[in-house]
């Protein structure tokens, strides 16, 4: 950590031009004294993606932003803050403390927080930011979290885990084995040190899995923004039955938080009316989909399904839906002949347990991009091929 970075002059600096190009400052010459044209550049970056990701961190002076790959790994404000509303208690550990996002929300929350990150030079980084930000009731420590984990005294009322989803070679996984530390090998040290864990793993992670293999888990947080899953949040508690798992989706959009709970057992059981398209069409959001409540949310909002293995619902009401609402204007057959009247036109197009991709029905039929019509290519309840012609409703 470059410690010059902090002085006045070059934090005026960034703040000024944080927009411009960072490749024509990587090769020009270095504009201040003890500070190289590569951390430069690193810190406009930061200061750059921090803009929309880290906002707090973006208005407060002083901050020291890590390296690209750190910064990039790290939480962003909104799941974060999301993560810190599920805690209770006077003590949690993070033990894979990073940049130090996740900390930053959950002292917000909890009187005394724990932050454990081996890397010395983002261990003082977070130290720094966190005067900065004003944050005086984290302890730190720099070291391994399972290690500290096994050596401290305290008990936790909840500790965090993010796994390093990069094996030694830098290449990404996602299955929990590959991750470290190995959360299956050390739970029932997490889960005798608190009352609760939560670990954060990759989207890609399959939900069955990971119950197999985590035992006690109580409940699953899908959490997306702007309809991306960005976080699976696995809650462990000390003999939980798996049967009963509680699973969240959450979808974070610029106007609202979309929420859909359900059990997992539940939806083992649950069945699905199906219909003809009716007046609106609905499309669950992804973190819905990544949670697997596909007949949950029939029972839950009152809807009809196309087909069991479309993944979309129709109602003759609007209804509130988290996902996206449409209202239907037409329903054609899939066939060369009708499709003709389409070709050419500048639509929106989805596809939905449907055997072409969206490029090769855009080719197909010469159809642009954009424009306020949505066309979906599925199958109905009677196996036959069609398209739903529709706009988006702005009233739901």
């Amino acid at each position: 950590m470059n410690k010059n970075i902090l002085k006045t002059g070059l934090q005026d600096f960034i703040e000024n031009n944080y927009n411009t190009d960072i490749v024509s400052v990587l090769l020009s010459k270095p504009r201040f004294l003890q500070i190289s044209a590569q951390e430069l550049g690193q810190q406009l970056y930061g200061k750059k993606k921090a803009e929309e990701k880290l906002p707090t961190w973006f208005k407060t002076p002083g901050i020291y932003y890590p390296n690209r790959v750190q910064l990039e790994q790290t939480s962003s404000e909104i799941t974060a803050a999301h993560k810190a509303s599920m805690l209770s208690g006077n003590q949690v550990a993070d033990l894979s403390g990073g940049f130090g996002v996740d900390t930053y929300f959950f002292s917000r929350k909890i009187p005394r927080v724990t932050y454990c990150e081996i890397d010395p030079e983002l261990n003082e980084i977070v130290r720094q930011n966190a005067t900065a930000l004003g944050i005086n009731n984290v302890d730190f420590h720099c070291a391994d979290g399972i290690e500290f984990l096994k050596n401290t005294a305290t008990e936790f009322d909840w500790i965090y885990l993010d796994p390093s989803r990069r094996d030694q070679d830098k290449k990404k996984v996602f299955q929990l084995a590959d991750c470290s530390p190995d959360v299956i090998l050390h739970r029932d040290l997490l889960l005798r040190k608190a009352g609760a864990v939560m670990i954060k793993t990759s989207p890609l992670l399959d939900l069955s899995a990971g119950i197999e293999q985590l035992k006690e888990v109580a409940e699953i947080h899908v959490v997306a923004v702007d309809n991306e899953v960005k976080e699976l949040l696995w809650i462990l508690r000390k003999d939980s039955p798996n049967k009963e798992v509680k699973i969240t989706a959450v979808n974070f959009t610029k106007s609202e938080q979309q929420v859909f709970e359900f059990e997992r057992n539940k939806e083992k059981i649950a069945s699905c009316s199906f219909s003809d398209p009716l007046t609106y069409l609905y499309e669950p959001n992804s973190a819905v989909l990544k949670a697997g409540a596909f007949k949950a949310i029939c029972r839950a909002h009152d809807v009809k399904k196309l087909h069991e293995h479309s993944h979309l619902y129709t109602s003759d009401a609007l209804i509130s839906f988290p996902g996206r609402v449409f209202r239907i204007e037409e329903i054609k057959p899939y066939n060369s002949a009708v499709l003709k009247t389409i070709k050419g036109s500048k639509v929106n197009v989805s596809t939905r347990n449907f055997p072409e991709r969206v490029a090769a029905i855009r080719k197909k039929f010469k159809l642009k991009d954009g424009g306020d019509k949505y066309l979906f290519f599925t199958i109905n309840k009677d196996n036959q091929r069609i398209v739903i012609q529709c706009t988006k409703d702005i009233s739901s």
